[in-house]
């Protein structure tokens, strides 16, 4: 959420912002509705000031005698009094706009991020690592259902679609990734291992942007928790309501997951294989830091994910996302995008983004710096590292075989039993 004041102060590079993430101005509209809001409470201010006086008064009036001037002066409180109960309620009114505006209006690009409409606009940072070259690169849903190891019809007879059943050395590897992935961030990059829920409240997925605005994209329970579709969500929400001292910055998290998304918007996309999944795995990356470390901290997190793939052995290219293309949430967002051999592209695997204090106001998430009296909003940072499903397909399509085999990567082989080949049964 951005701050009102800011907002105030700046009309013109909200606007500006907006325009780049293709939305229409809102700056003019949400200055009003903090006009009205504040003249609102000048107007109660002036009403308990003519209370507190009335009250003053029928004290001097009762220690004159004079009964009739208190009994007016009594009479007069009662009614400022109902004034001030129903404009207190035409506050709460006003305040709950204003939130909701506020919560609709996404966050403010940094300067250097390209400006464009989707994601055709995005910039190409850097390629690392080798392509394989192979004769004729099959898909993971053919490799996998040629093993006997994944099972996508059965998947939707009991779930329905966009889900996967792996059996075999095929479960193993994806179990594989995710600890040598919780291995790599825990033992080498810093970040503490953390076992999150992955059912939250409203107030978590609010403080994490998903809600109000994304509520399509989740599930909920019928007692009304919501299904994480990242554990994003809960591992920055460790931070809400609290104020931290300084000393303790930064803050890094990570957590291997279950992640589940209604996938509303990608009706026809990635209908085949494993892709674009309701139920996936992924390895979250979180860092809680001090306002100035925050865009160094989006760097790190972006070498820790890549050395996920560095550490397979697999081709890779950064992009900067455009404006048009990146999160609501986002200052600025790295895509990580690993190559895939069976459809002959790239195709993201991680998401690095910098949020500056935007979900931290929603979350009211604070530190306080030695002998300042003012206290600040920490800053939060997400990443992917990465998503399991990906890097799952990801090995399948680079390591295949010609005889449909698929070799695993040496770094994954200890959690695999030392097991070097996966072949058909």
């Amino acid at each position: 959420m951005l701050d009102i004041k800011w907002i105030r102060d700046n009309p013109a590079k909200l606007d500006e912002a907006l325009e780049k993430r293709g939305a229409p101005p809102a700056a003019m509209d949400i200055i009003k509705l903090d006009e009205r809001r504040r003249d609102h409470l000048k107007i109660l201010q002036d009403l308990q000031n003519r209370r507190n006086d009335a009250s003053k008064a029928i004290g001097k009036a009762k220690g004159s005698g004079d009964n009739e001037q208190a009994e007016a002066l009594i009479e007069e409180v009662g009614k400022i009094k109902a004034e001030i109960q129903d404009g207190e309620e035409t506050e709460r009114r006003i305040d709950a706009d204003l939130q909701d505006v506020l919560a609709r209006i996404p966050n403010v690009p940094l300067d250097d991020v390209p400006t464009g409409a989707d994601e055709a606009d995005n910039v190409e940072i850097r390629k690392v690592g080798e392509r394989p070259r192979l004769n004729s690169a099959k898909e993971h849903f053919e490799l996998g259902e040629a093993l006997g190891m994944m099972e996508f019809e059965q998947a939707a007879k009991i779930s329905g679609a966009r889900f996967t059943i792996l059996k075999g050395p095929l479960a193993r590897l994806e179990r594989a990734l995710g600890q040598f992935m919780l291995d790599l961030h825990t033992g080498e990059h810093g970040y503490e291992e953390t076992a999150v829920p992955l059912l939250v409240r409203d107030e978590a997925l609010f403080g994490t942007n998903q809600l109000p605005k994304f509520a399509e994209d989740l599930f909920q329970t019928t007692e009304g928790r919501w299904m994480i579709p990242t554990a994003e969500v809960p591992l920055t929400n460790l931070v809400r309501e609290r104020t931290l001292d300084a000393a303790e910055l930064p803050i890094r998290v990570t957590a291997l997951t279950p992640c589940f998304r209604s996938e509303a918007g990608a009706a026809g996309r990635d209908q085949r294989g494993m892709l674009r999944q309701h139920q996936f795995y992924k390895v979250e990356l979180v860092s809680i830091t001090d306002a100035d470390s925050s865009i160094a901290e989006h760097e790190r997190m972006t070498a820790c994910a890549e050395e996920v793939l560095k550490r397979l052995g697999l081709a890779y290219r950064v992009v900067t996302l455009c404006t048009g293309d990146m999160g609501f949430g986002a200052r600025k967002t790295y895509d990580i995008e690993v190559w895939l051999p069976g459809q002959g592209t790239y195709r993201e695997i991680s998401s690095c983004s910098v949020c500056g204090d935007f979900q931290a106001r929603r979350m009211n998430a604070r530190y306080k710096v030695a002998g300042e009296k003012a206290q600040r909003f920490v800053h939060t940072l997400n990443g992917s590292g990465v998503a399991l499903g990906r890097a799952l397909i990801a090995v399948m399509e680079n390591y295949q075989n010609a005889d449909g085999s698929i070799t695993v990567p040496e770094v994954l082989r200890p959690y695999m039993g030392g097991l070097e080949t996966i072949t058909a049964a």
